[in-house]
């Protein structure tokens, strides 16, 4: 599967709810700056807890985002793959398999 093709889909996604919903994605937008400013956790750390999350969340679109911000914030493959553990831990089998677009991203984006 095609990685940056999910990426490029959020990039539509964004892009039509900033035409249709303006005022939403606007307050949306500001509230992810806002927590994902550096603060006790850095970046990296941030962008490494999302990754658990989006895969304990099952959400491929957030996996490739989160996957690629964590790269783009220093984490290596290990960290990521440390971090998405964490999911499987709390989350199991279904985790697990979530791993499968972990890698395709990392493989795809040459991590």
């Amino acid at each position: 599967m095609a990685y940056r093709e999910k990426l490029e889909e959020i990039q539509r996604l964004l892009g039509r709810l900033e035409a249709e919903t303006p005022e939403a994605i606007r307050a949306f937008k500001a509230f992810m700056a806002a927590v994902e400013r550096p603060s006790p956790l850095g970046l990296k750390e941030k962008e490494l807890i999302n990754v658990a999350l989006a895969v304990a969340a099952q959400c491929e679109w957030c996996i490739a985002f989160h996957v690629r911000g964590a790269l783009e914030n220093g984490a290596s493959r290990a960290e990521i793959l440390d971090a998405a553990m964490q999911a499987v831990l709390m989350h199991g089998g279904p985790a697990l398999m979530y791993l499968t677009p972990v890698l395709g991203v990392l493989d795809e984006l040459g991590a």
